[in-house]
């Protein structure tokens, strides 16, 4: 299958979401750090679509958590604009992190407003401690095969 027009990857998973009036900042875009809102958003929903959610993470006292963001702001999303925010797990090590990729797009033309990458560390919940990855983040992250 040809890689799309618009997407970096071949199928990401995406959520949509339209810009709101609380999103905008003095410059009358959206504000840098609401996309980190649109990324944590788009991560969440992608991690229960891969069979973990809140529940999973309590019970194996594990979780994600961000340790680097990487991010290009490409243009600016403005009040109105609908945007579709796509996410996949680019590298997993199996033991310790992980990096998630996002690219959001203006549904309107499809261009490209932001491409990012988050380095995530598996971490105790209940010391807050790095640990290992469970079997179940390392069986769930799996990355994305951009051949496809």
């Amino acid at each position: 299958m040809a890689r799309s027009q618009y997407w970096d990857v071949d199928v990401p998973f995406f959520i949509n979401i339209a810009v709101q009036p609380s999103d905008i900042d003095r410059l009358d875009h959206v504000n840098n750090a609401v996309y980190l809102k649109y990324m944590e958003r788009a991560a969440w929903a992608h991690t229960e679509v891969l069979g973990l959610s809140w529940d999973s993470y309590r019970a194996l006292d594990a979780a994600c958590v961000v340790r680097r963001h990487e991010l290009d702001y490409l243009i600016a999303a403005m009040l109105g604009d609908q945007l579709q925010v796509a996410t996949w797990i680019e590298k997993n090590d199996g033991r310790l992190a992980l990096w998630r990729a996002f690219q959001m797009r203006r549904v309107s033309d499809g261009h490209t407003v932001l491409r990012g990458r988050t380095q995530y560390v598996t971490v105790r919940l209940s010391s807050g401690r790095p640990c290992r990855m469970p079997a179940e983040f390392a069986s769930a992250y799996v990355p994305h095969d951009r051949s496809q």
